[in-house]
C-alpha cells in the first residue's frame, strides 16, 4: 500500500486506558445522548434482515446489539474496538446468537469474512489513518454493501462541549509536552463536509450521501455531574487530562467559569442539556463494471 501508515499505538493506549475508564464513569449520559444520534442514521439507512453486519469502534457493544435485533436471528453482527477492555465489556454484556466481538485495529486488519453492511457511531474520527482503515473495511463489504457512519459537525454546532473548550482556553493550553497519551485525531477530525467525503471516495466508495442531525445531548443530571463530564471528556477534558497536576491551581477558577457560563444549559428538572450535531455519513462499495458484448 502506498504511503506510511502512521502508529496509531497511543491512542489505543488512550482508549483502552483513561478514556475507557471515564466512559465507564459516565456511561450512562454518554451513551444515551450519543445512542440517539446513531439511532437517527439507523432509521436512514437500516441493515437489512439477514445481513452480516460489522460494528467499527463498537465500545461498549448497544450498537452492535441494536443492529442485532434488526438483522435479525438469519442476520449476523460482528463488533470490533482496538481498545481490549471495551470489548471485554461488550462480550460480556452484549455478546449472544448472532452478536459477537473481537479486538482489531481496522486501520492494520484485513478481515478474513465478508460483510453486507457496516456501520460506525463515532468510531472513524480518531483514525490516524483513515483512508487506509476505511479502505479495508470496503475490502470486507460485499459489491453493493453499504458503509453508514455517523461523525460529528463542526465544533460550532457542538456547543455541549465547545462551550467548555473555549472557557477553559481562557485558563489552560493544552501542554507541548505531555506523560498521558492521546486519542488521536481528535472528535472533529471529520467535521467538514468535503474533508470527510474526500476521505470516503478516497477509499473507492461510491454514492457518497451526508444527512445532518441535529438532537440535543444532556450533559449531566444537574450541574456538578456536568461540570465533571465536561472537565473529563473532549477537547476540555482532554487538556486538563493532559496537564495532569500542573492544572489543579487553575481548576476552581475553571469550575466558577463553566459553571457561570453553561447555566444556559440548565432544563426545568435540573439537568443540563446543550446543542449537538452530527453527519449520518453513507456510502456504497461499488460493484464491478459488467461488460458489454
Amino acid at each position: 500500500m502506498a504511503g506510511e501508515i502512521l502508529d496509531n499505538t497511543e491512542a489505543i493506549e488512550a482508549w483502552d486506558g483513561p478514556l475507557f475508564e471515564r466512559f465507564v464513569k459516565f456511561r450512562d449520559i454518554v451513551t444515551s445522548g450519543l445512542g440517539a444520534h446513531g439511532e437517527r442514521a439507523l432509521e436512514l439507512h437500516p441493515p437489512r434482515l439477514g445481513d452480516r453486519a460489522v460494528d467499527i469502534g463498537c465500545g461498549f457493544g448497544d450498537t452492535a446489539a441494536r443492529i442485532g435485533e434488526l438483522v435479525g436471528a438469519d442476520g449476523s453482527v460482528l463488533g470490533v474496538d482496538a481498545a481490549p477492555r471495551f470489548i471485554e465489556s461488550a462480550q460480556e454484556e452484549f455478546g449472544g446468537p448472532n452478536v459477537r466481538f473481537a479486538v482489531a485495529d481496522v486501520e492494520r486488519t484485513t478481515f478474513d469474512e465478508q460483510f453486507d453492511y457496516a456501520f460506525s457511531r463515532f468510531g472513524t474520527m480518531f483514525f490516524a489513518n483513515p483512508v487506509h482503515a476505511l479502505r479495508n473495511i470496503r475490502n470486507a463489504l460485499v459489491p453493493g454493501g453499504r458503509l453508514t457512519m455517523v461523525v460529528w459537525r463542526r465544533k460550532l454546532d457542538n456547543d455541549w462541549l465547545h462551550r467548555a473548550e473555549v472557557i477553559t482556553s481562557d485558563f489552560l493550553e493544552k501542554p507541548d509536552e505531555y506523560d498521558e497519551p492521546t486519542c488521536g485525531p481528535g472528535p472533529f477530525s471529520m467535521a467538514n463536509a468535503d474533508t470527510v467525503s474526500d476521505i470516503v471516495m478516497a477509499a473507492g466508495y461510491r454514492d457518497v450521501e451526508l444527512h445532518r442531525c441535529d438532537i440535543p445531548i444532556t450533559i449531566g443530571r444537574d450541574m456538578d455531574q456536568a461540570l465533571d463530564i465536561v472537565t473529563s471528556l473532549g477537547p476540555a477534558g482532554e487538556t486538563i487530562r493532559l496537564l495532569g497536576e500542573r492544572a489543579a491551581g487553575e481548576l476552581p477558577k475553571v469550575h466558577a467559569a463553566l459553571r457561570s457560563g453553561m447555566a444556559d444549559f440548565v432544563q426545568a428538572d435540573g439537568s443540563l442539556s446543550g446543542p449537538a450535531s452530527t453527519w449520518t455519513v453513507s456510502a456504497v462499495n461499488p460493484r464491478p463494471a459488467t461488460s458489454v458484448s
